[in-house]
């Protein structure tokens, strides 16, 4: 049997999990991380956790409003689709590209119930404003912290202002497992439901190898069932299986120790294409962090003026030809996806930040393992192409 109980442990989520589990709450400063299998896992379980009938008056109800932006990765907006809630959608402020929270008064109506908001490659959005508004209509927040481990407002790690907040260890992320994510908050009871929603929905909590955590595991009586009907195999949530495997997070655990100075390389980086392309803002709309904030930036994220002598895709093609990745703002306006067609959804104002973002915007890599001769061949070619122009 004890071989057995190893080799479960080593597999599913085991004493590595737990260990990350602890390890990565310590360093957010919260009380509780639960690891799952992806950020975007990770975000559709944090909003699902708002819809558990354990939370009474408070849970999210079908019909019921969520603000987010148009402008950003579908994953983040997905989750309030998937959970017969409704959408409402702001536009972005330039350069930060961040919610506009000067729309989020005109947004609130009586189903306002949630917001769910993205730090934008690493930028944090103005959490004052948000919390603000939050505490003064009993909004739940959810912050989308997948692109920012590591950021800074006022001070303090985003990630650790809502109510929950998700973190993403894709490969391009500030750490990796391979996949992986995670769901982070103070409240013990969110933890639970949020444990819940990740273990098939089950009502016990038991880690997966161990029994009767509770010490009466044949001694509840939930639901229709008979009294003492095994609380290990008792539901509680229409759940998910999403949770990651041990080896992963053994990967994850030694990513933890080079963490701060993954953070610091990208910032560092960030800063080197800030100051070697300041001279082309006649033609380029460089980022800037917000106020009272210090990112950790995922991507340095760049503009086409709309006076400017070439196009964003014309610019894009050329460092793709020169062996320069680029990306778009994700989704762009999401609005105007395909998947969203035909579904329910409200729109604050017209969004015409996001749909500049959408044709004009796209964003470089700022990751650890850029050199700055790598960095130096970026601001050269861009240089070049932008001469060219120019000259033209």
């Amino acid at each position: 049997m004890w071989k057995i109980c190893q080799l479960w442990s080593g597999l599913s989520i085991g004493r590595y999990a737990a260990e990350f589990e602890q390890r990565f709450a310590e360093w957010m400063g919260v009380k509780h991380c639960l690891l799952v299998n992806s950020g975007s896992s990770a975000n559709l379980l944090a909003l699902s956790a708002l819809t558990s009938p354990k939370l009474g008056d408070k849970r999210l109800q079908p019909g019921d409003e969520v603000i987010t932006v148009a402008a950003g990765f579908p994953t983040t907006v997905n989750p309030i689709f998937q959970n017969q809630l409704v959408p409402v959608f702001l536009d972005v402020k330039l350069p930060t590209y961040d919610i506009d929270t000067d729309q989020l008064e005109a947004a609130f109506s009586p189903r306002t119930r949630a917001i769910m908001v993205a730090h934008t490659l690493g930028n944090p959005f103005n959490l004052e404003a948000v919390m603000a508004f939050a505490q003064k209509h009993d909004l739940w927040v959810i912050e989308d912290n997948c692109d920012a481990v590591g950021s800074l407002y006022q001070g303090k790690k985003t990630g650790t202002f809502g109510h929950l907040s998700t973190a993403s260890f894709y490969p391009a992320h500030h750490m990796t497992m391979g996949e992986g994510g995670a769901v982070l908050t103070n409240d013990t009871r969110l933890k639970k439901i949020v444990e819940s929603f990740r273990d098939w929905g089950r009502d016990c909590w038991c880690p997966p190898g161990v029994d009767n955590t509770c010490g009466k595991r044949y001694g509840w009586q939930l639901g229709d069932l008979p009294s003492g009907y095994d609380h290990k195999y008792t539901y509680s949530h229409v759940g998910y299986n999403l949770k990651m495997t041990d080896m992963q997070a053994a990967v994850g655990c030694a990513q933890l120790d080079k963490l701060p100075e993954f953070v610091a390389k990208r910032r560092h980086n960030f800063e080197f294409l800030h100051q070697q392309l300041q001279d082309l803002q006649d033609v380029l709309v460089l980022p800037e962090a917000a106020p009272n904030s210090e990112p950790s930036w995922f991507g340095f994220l760049l503009s086409v003026r709309e006076n400017a002598p070439f196009t964003r895709n014309a610019l894009v093609q050329y460092l793709e030809e020169k062996r320069i990745g680029t990306r778009l703002l994700f989704g762009g306006n999401l609005v105007r996806q395909p998947l969203y067609q035909g579904l329910q959804y409200r729109v604050v104002g017209k969004l015409a930040n996001t749909d500049m973002v959408m044709y004009s915007a796209f964003w470089l890599g700022v990751f650890p393992g850029l050199t700055e001769e790598m960095l130096s061949y970026v601001v050269s070619t861009i240089r070049e192409f932008c001469g060219e122009h120019r000259d033209g």
